[in-house]
């Protein structure tokens, strides 16, 4: 029987333990000796991150026992951490960030790399086959007391580390060409995101195993290369955007690049991992490509890009030719994130690996609506509407539920319609879900993606407002109960948004940015790899330095629309806790209702089950509080004044 029940107050069979449950994610897969491995972070075992192999009878098997955590902290997001050669498994170790080899035959465990100086100081990722039985690698390595005090270069790790080269400041795994003559590689510098402006590098290697000096073959100012395969002794696949989207071009090693097959389509990404790919060829002229996310073939004869049809519609950036068709890591709107076959000719999508979220009946899962809004600079805004699902519960008559704008991290990123267990747990207890790309998204090409160059915290929360505007408008959300909710740079949003805008009476802020001005080289409070990100977002330095002080949430803390809960990591380098603690400290005994929960040994993003639950089940008894309904259930979170 159909209860009726305000909204947020619906009983739902989510809980945050499931949610939890669910973020058992896989990541980094790739086919050795015929098998399909892939990473897994595992919540229960205190976020490490296993390695998986399925066996050629369908069993799965774990490849190191706990504590090894496959993971490394290069550029602080990590990079491809493990690589099969023959019997032998490499990986980096995140506990001391060296590289171990596992004996696939006697299970024997032995570190490649020395033992670094500090601890961490020393990081390996991007592992690859080098000639013979070397192994390639990327090696960070600390050189000072700041965070940013980094320097980077190629190495091979067979019979200890040997300096290959250092081209720039950011490189990515060099990759050696089939006849073992070339090494080619990417390559870029501050101030440059590598979605801004990469190199394509060759060079070729001496008889001593090492590099010769390299030439630049692709990329360059205003071009991205975000991913490189050698395709034969004198020529590789690489996707570069000359013309605003991410294509697939062949460049020969003079020089002479050929799109494949020009489409106003992104087959590329942000690379904010390192051996991240978006592409794998599949012989005779065909390639797997991800077409905005989506699984496609394209073909260079007929120059089509083509998806494959399946009701997948978002794809991890890392996938491998397998059997008849392509594995990897896909969700799609009634599935979540798990590892799968598909057939390339029927679409057939075979489940490889074991899910660990709970079955949920599916009328307590909302469907996401594909939607597009108008901007308030004519731009059209493309969001993904979760509307309140329960089968058991409606709202009584004439009540408009309240409603969440989800902010997507990066900025340089982007949402899927995908089913999201985390949105669930609120849309199944009557609060809705918008998850908005907002300007400087990708997946649009290139010129949307920089509507927010020199612009952020300006055009992101007025598209954020817009859409919220429009919910209100369209009668589908309450305007009395909207909040806004990010991690990141999603975190500055809605920060941002709740100290700017009046259309929000809440905000939740996650590990987030709030100072700009300390969020820089000089400030001192990030990491390397986005330390003159900014610079791309805000404006150069000096020059626009008051441009950073009036755009930070810190600056306007005294303007807050409504309460703010804060949820932050204390071993974050990437967003530190020092950002939030001041925040959190202007607003102390000044009556704007707020709270701060903290969470020890948790990096940038939550990977415990326990913080993951504690996190949930605050973040919604803070709405209840906000909001006026009951939360029963879940630990009252008590908000400060």
């Amino acid at each position: 029987m159909v209860g009726t029940s305000p909204f947020g107050t619906w009983t739902s069979p989510i809980t945050a333990a499931d949610v939890a449950a669910a973020g058992s994610s896989p990541q980094w897969l790739d086919v050795a000796g015929g098998e399909v491995w892939w990473a897994e972070g595992r919540p229960s075992e205190d976020g490490r991150v296993a390695l998986v192999r399925r066996k050629a009878d369908g069993t799965l098997e774990d490849m190191l026992p706990a504590p090894w955590n496959a993971r490394n902290r290069v550029h602080e997001y990590g990079g491809r951490p493990w690589l099969v050669r023959g019997r032998s498994l490499f990986f980096t170790n995140w506990s001391d960030q060296r590289v171990y080899v596992r004996d696939l035959d006697s299970g024997e465990i032995s570190p490649i790399t020395p033992e670094p100086p500090t601890p961490q100081g020393v990081r390996y990722a991007d592992l690859r086959p080098g000639p013979g039985d070397e192994v390639w690698a990327v090696r960070e390595a600390g050189t000072g007391p700041r965070r940013t005090d980094i320097r980077r270069d190629l190495v091979a790790l067979t019979g200890g580390v040997r300096s290959l080269a250092a081209s720039h400041h950011f490189l990515t795994g060099p990759q050696s060409s089939p006849d073992g003559r070339h090494a080619a590689w990417l390559g870029w510098d501050h101030p440059a995101m590598p979605w801004d402006e990469t190199e394509l590098c060759v060079a070729e290697i001496s008889a001593d195993g090492t590099f010769g000096p390299h030439r630049v073959l692709a990329g360059g100012r205003g071009i991205s290369v975000c991913q490189l395969d050698w395709e034969s002794p004198g020529s590789l696949l690489a996707l570069l955007d000359p013309e605003g989207w991410w294509n697939l071009h062949r460049i020969t090693l003079d020089g002479r690049a050929e799109n494949l097959a020009p489409v106003e389509a992104e087959l590329g990404g942000p690379l904010w991992k390192i051996g991240a790919r978006w592409f794998a060829p599949l012989g005779d002229g065909r390639h797997a490509v991800l077409n905005s996310g989506r699984l496609a073939v394209l073909d260079e004869k007929a120059q089509t890009v083509t998806d494959v049809p399946t009701t997948l519609t978002a794809w991890a950036t890392t996938f491998a030719p397998s059997g008849t068709g392509v594995a990897g890591i896909a969700a799609g709107p009634e599935r979540d994130l798990t590892v799968v076959q598909v057939d390339l000719g029927t679409g057939t999508v075979t489940e490889l690996g074991e899910s660990t979220a709970p079955a949920v009946p599916a009328g307590y899962l909302p469907v996401p609506r594909t939607r597009t809004f108008a901007g308030p600079d004519g731009e059209t805004i493309p969001a993904y509407l979760y509307p309140p699902a329960n089968p058991d519960q409606v709202a009584p008559e004439g009540e408009l539920p309240p409603y969440l704008v989800h902010v997507h991290g990066g900025p340089t990123g982007r949402n899927f319609p995908v089913l999201d267990l985390d949105f669930a747990y609120f849309t199944s207890r009557g609060i809705g879900v918008v998850a908005v790309d907002y300007g400087g998204s990708t997946g649009y090409g290139r010129r949307y993606r920089e509507r927010l160059r020199e612009q952020w915290g300006v055009v992101d929360v007025r598209d954020c407002a817009a859409v919220a505007e429009a919910l209100v408008t369209e009668g589908i959300a309450d305007p009395a109960r909207l909040a806004i909710r990010g991690g990141s740079a999603g975190g500055f949003t809605s920060a941002a948004a709740i100290t700017t805008e009046r259309i929000y009476r809440a905000a939740t802020v996650k590990f987030p940015i709030l100072d700009l001005s300390n969020w820089t080289t000089g400030g001192g409070e990030t990491h390397d790899f986005e330390s003159r990100y900014l610079e791309g977002l805000i404006g150069p330095l000096p020059e626009t330095r008051r441009r950073y002080l009036d755009r930070s949430p810190l600056a306007h803390a005294d303007r807050l629309a409504g309460p703010v809960l804060f949820l932050q990591g204390l071993d974050d380098q990437i967003c530190p806790p020092e950002q939030a603690d001041r925040f959190v400290a202007a607003l102390r005994g000044k009556g704007i209702p707020h709270a701060y929960l903290t969470f020890a040994g948790e990096q940038h993003g939550f990977r415990k089950a326990e913080t993951m639950i504690t996190a949930l089940e605050a973040e919604l008894s803070f709405y209840g509080q906000v909001f006026g309904f009951a939360t029963p259930g879940v630990p009252h979170l008590e908000l400060c004044r």
